[in-house]
Order: C-alpha cells, then structure tokens, then sequence
C-alpha cells in the first residue's frame, strides 16, 4: 500500500501513523512542506493519504506562512477523495479535509492540549471501524480548532470540550481532530513549541502541564488507532479486489 503523508511543521509529526506504516512495510512517501516539499502532483500514485496536523488553520494566507497553501492542499484532498482513495485528516488536516468537500472549519468551544476522554456517538458504536473503540476511550488532544460537517458526514466521537472530534466524511475519508499519534517523542516536539499555550495551562480546563503531558501513557490509544487503520486499510484493499 502507498501511504503518502502530507506534513506541515517537523514538530506535527506522524508519530503512530509512521510507525504503523513502517511496521505493516507499506510504500511510503512524504510532502514535508516546511522542508519545501511539493505536494504530490498524481493523486494516483497513492492509496492512502494521510494529512497531519499544525499551527495554521485552513483561513491562514500564504503571506502569513508561506509554506501553507490551504487551496492547493483543498485540491489534492478532493482529488484524492473522489477517486476513491483512503484520506484521513489529523487536527488541520480533518478541517482540511471538511474544506475540501464543501464544509467551512469551525472554532472548538474549548482548548484541548493533553490526555482527556472522547465519547462515541451511537453511530460510532456502530461502526465497523470503531467497533473496537468502546463507548469511551482516553486520547491525546492539541487544538483550538474543528471540522466542518458536510451534508453526508456523521460525527463518530465527541468529547466534553469539542462537539467534533472523528468526523466520518465516507467509507473511506474520515477527519480526527483528536491526535491517537501522540508518542512520548512526538509530546515532547509539541511541547518545545507551545510553551505559550502551555504556560497558561491554569488558565483552561482542558490544558495539561508539560509535567502532566510526559506522564501519559500513549500505548493503548497507539494500538487502537493501528487496529482501525488496518481496518481501514483492508476496507479500501477490498474496493481493488
């Protein structure tokens, strides 16, 4: 399988995604955009496009990051949408993805920046790729930010600080405003550029200290997010068959 990354800043880094990728030794490719990576030019060449997260959000202009380019991302995702391959969005790049198919990004009521539980709606229960999910599960969050709802999407997880935290878009496309990639490496990356936000913690319901942050335990949600990418991945294996 080709496994395609889309990554913004080196400190949003794929984290478990990479390392399922690795492990299951699918083909994998990258646009790092802050290197100044191209985005990928032939959305053919992929089966499974992956959009991770960042500090910009889908209004940001090219004159304020000029590495972002939010309309040509919008492109490559819609493209990749209808042709049928897998995309899944993380934090940007769920809003991203709600963009693309027509459906404006939102501000979350709250900030989430930590280790807080995210509830699955009944259809989530239901569905087969989170099945394994449970009615509840502790994630990882770092964001001010939601997906957009388009006409066909369904809502899979929600938590106490964010109406939107899996959005499910179609078979095959799906938004996570929550980040299941988180690792103790990639925590402390995220930590190191958010000393602002972090600094503030007191100040937000939903902000963990650095302290707080080191002292999560990433592995279970790290496995449940890899049994859903299998899923996943065997869902679109089977529309080649």
């Amino acid at each position: 399988m080709r496994v395609h990354f889309i990554i913004h800043e080196s400190f949003e880094a794929p984290g478990a995604y990479e390392i399922w990728a690795e492990k299951q030794g699918h083909q994998i490719s990258y646009s790092r955009l802050y290197a100044g990576d191209a985005l990928p030019s032939q959305v053919e060449e992929i089966d499974f496009l992956i959009v991770m997260g960042g500090p910009q959000d889908p209004a940001t202009t090219r004159d304020v990051c000029p590495h972002f380019d939010a309309q040509a991302e919008q492109k490559v995702i819609a493209a990749a949408a209808n042709a049928g391959k897998a995309v899944l969005g993380i934090c940007l790049g769920s809003q991203l993805i709600g963009e693309a198919l027509g459906a404006a990004f939102e501000h979350s009521p709250e900030r989430e920046i930590g280790k807080f539980p995210i509830s699955l709606t009944e259809a989530g229960q239901q569905h087969v790729l989170f099945s394994h999910f449970g009615a509840e599960l502790e994630v990882g969050h770092w964001h001010n930010d939601m997906p957009g709802l388009t006409p066909d999407a369904t809502i899979i997880a929600y938590s106490e600080g964010c109406p939107r935290q899996i959005v499910a878009y179609s078979d095959r496309v799906y938004g996570f405003q929550c980040h299941m990639e988180l690792t103790p490496e990639v925590v402390e990356l995220l930590i190191a550029h958010s000393e602002k936000e972090l600094s503030q913690a007191d100040n937000y319901r939903f902000v963990h200290t650095p302290a707080e942050l080191r002292a999560h335990d990433y592995q279970q949600m790290n496995q449940t997010l890899f049994t859903f990418l299998d899923k996943l991945a065997d869902r679109y294996r089977r529309t080649l068959a």
